[in-house]
Order: C-alpha cells, then structure tokens, then sequence
C-alpha cells in the first residue's frame, strides 16, 4: 500500500510549474542550484529571483550569497531581477521569510527551487508558513536534478536524503511542516486552481 508520504513525494516530483510572480532559490549544496534558478528566469517562468538564506557554512554546502550573485549575474540575469533575503538561518527562518516577501509584494505564485533530496522538507515547510499567516498563494516546486551518489563535502545527496526524512518527522511532530495528508490536499486545490 502506498503511503501519504509517498504520494507527496510523487506530486513535488512532477510538479506543474505555471508562470509565477518570483523564482525562490534556496541556498545550500554549494553551487548546485543557482543555474537551474537561472534556467527558469531565461525560460520566463517569473521575473525575479530571490536568493534565500543568510548562512556561510562550506562544510554544510551553505554558500553565501557573496559567493553566487556574481554566477547568477554573468548568466545573464539582471541586477534589479535578483534579490536577497538576508535573514533566514535555516529553512522554517526562509519559508517564513520568504512569505513576508509574498505578502509585502503581493505574490500569489512562487516557484521553489532546492536540491532534489531537500525539496519534499523545504515544500512542506513553506505550506506551514503560508498556513500560519492565513495566505493561500500557489507554490511550485522545481526541484533540481542532480546525482544522487557522488560525493560533496556534505556527503552525498542520498545520505542527505536519508536525513531529510529524520528531519521531516521530528519538525512535523514539533509543528512546523505541514502534515502530509494536507500537503496533499493543497496540491489538489493548487491543481484544480491554474486548470480554471
């Protein structure tokens, strides 16, 4: 029998992505995000993007903002398309954050890219933040494909993903992630929603 879990990993894998107000880019697995953020902008998905996180951490893969703007700026990206938000530490900190974003621009899309083995988390943290200020906006999931078995210095990812559910249990228990069974819920209205 297929698990709840399971049903969500399958809808964030094949997520439908529409066109969107902003590109969210989480920071983490050093350098292996930003161009897949980039391929988005250049495929007119959305007209920002937002780096997100505060954190200098190279043995944990968290590179700093400092380290990437001038990456995602000499693909092309234009300066004024490209913002940072500064703030968050850890990913509840960023899906906080990032709504604050929504709210004060009056975003109603978002697409949200993180590494393949940290996306299923990072998703379900956002939707408890979105719950948590009463908003009902559309989050996209774009998760980056990358190999699961080679080594960084943070491990590889299939070992990081083998971490991300432990963390996934402990913080749903605690309230900050979104149940599954509602995650899914939400997916069906996300779906029902760009169809109209």
């Amino acid at each position: 029998m297929i698990s709840q879990r399971e049903i969500l990993m399958a809808l964030v894998d094949s997520d439908s992505l529409q066109p969107s107000d902003a590109i969210i880019l989480l920071e983490g697995d050093g350098l292996n995000r930003y161009q897949h953020a980039v391929s988005l902008y250049q495929e007119g998905y959305a007209p920002l993007i937002v780096f997100s996180g505060g954190i200098e951490n190279y043995a944990y893969g968290s590179y700093p903002f400092s380290k990437i703007k001038h990456l995602i700026l000499e693909c092309g990206v234009a300066e004024e398309n490209l913002l940072f938000e500064n703030k968050s530490l850890q990913t509840k900190q960023q899906g906080d954050e990032i709504i604050k974003f929504c709210i004060k621009n009056n975003w109603s899309r978002i697409i949200l890219v993180a590494s393949n083995y940290h996306q299923y988390r990072a998703y379900l943290t956002f939707l408890k933040s979105m719950q948590e200020q009463n908003l009902q906006i559309l989050i996209y999931n774009s998760p980056v494909a990358l190999p699961w078995f080679s080594y960084n210095d943070w491990g590889t990812r299939i070992e990081c993903l083998k971490g991300e559910f432990d963390r996934i249990e402990e913080y749903m228990s605690k309230g900050d992630l979104l149940n599954y069974n509602d995650a899914i819920k939400y997916q069906e209205w996300k779906e029902q929603s760009y169809r109209k």
